[in-house]
Formats: structure tokens, sequence, C-alpha cells
């Protein structure tokens, strides 16, 4: 890898797309399974509605995700991560390694 001092445009629309609010984190939870849309929520703290439906849907739109829609009664989504997204797993991990080493949660008050 280069770092030359030039900005890559390839690396800003990367850095764009996964800077965005709640996105790394819906990846991280979709990179152990399917889930449906109420899991999702569930499992990430301060997520509302909204964002979440517009995060799957921007991540749809870039081939990330893929919305599996199940015709039954009632029906059933899930979504999960394409070959694009799936191969972000090292990056999450790696993350979650800088996170582990260095970042400390804060202290609860009793």
């Amino acid at each position: 890898m280069d770092f030359d001092g030039t900005m890559c445009p390839k690396y800003q629309r990367a850095v764009d797309l996964l800077a965005r609010r709640w996105t790394p984190l819906i990846i991280r939870m979709l990179l152990s399974r399917p889930r449906r849309f109420s899991e999702l929520r569930a499992t990430i703290p301060g997520l509302s509605d909204r964002l979440l439906s517009e995060r799957l849907k921007e991540m749809e739109e870039e081939g990330i995700v893929v919305r599996q829609v199940y015709a039954e009664t009632p029906v059933r989504v899930f979504y999960s991560l394409t070959a694009k997204g799936r191969d972000m797993e090292r990056i999450v991990a790696e993350i979650q390694r800088w996170a582990d080493k260095w970042e400390q949660l804060p202290l609860e008050h009793a």
C-alpha cells in the first residue's frame, strides 16, 4: 500500500460509506447470520426504525446487503450480507482488535 499523501477517490468513497452512523454496527451484526429488521433494532441500542431502514436501503443500493422476502403468513424479511459485505469481516475484526486494546469503557456510577 502506498500512502503518498494524495487522496484516493476510491478510499474516500469507502470511508464516506463506512463513516455513516450505525452502518459499521449493522454490518457487524449481520456478519454472524441473516437477521430480521426487529432483531437488528433490538441488538443495536439507540438505533431508530427510520435510521435502520435508511441504512439498510443504502447498503442494499451499494450491493453490501441483500433483502430476502419470504412470502408466508406473516411475511418474513431477512437481511444478509453479500460477498461484498462479507469481505468487510477483516475490517470489523481489526476495529474490534483496536478497540479491545485501546478503548476503555467509562466506569459506571454507583
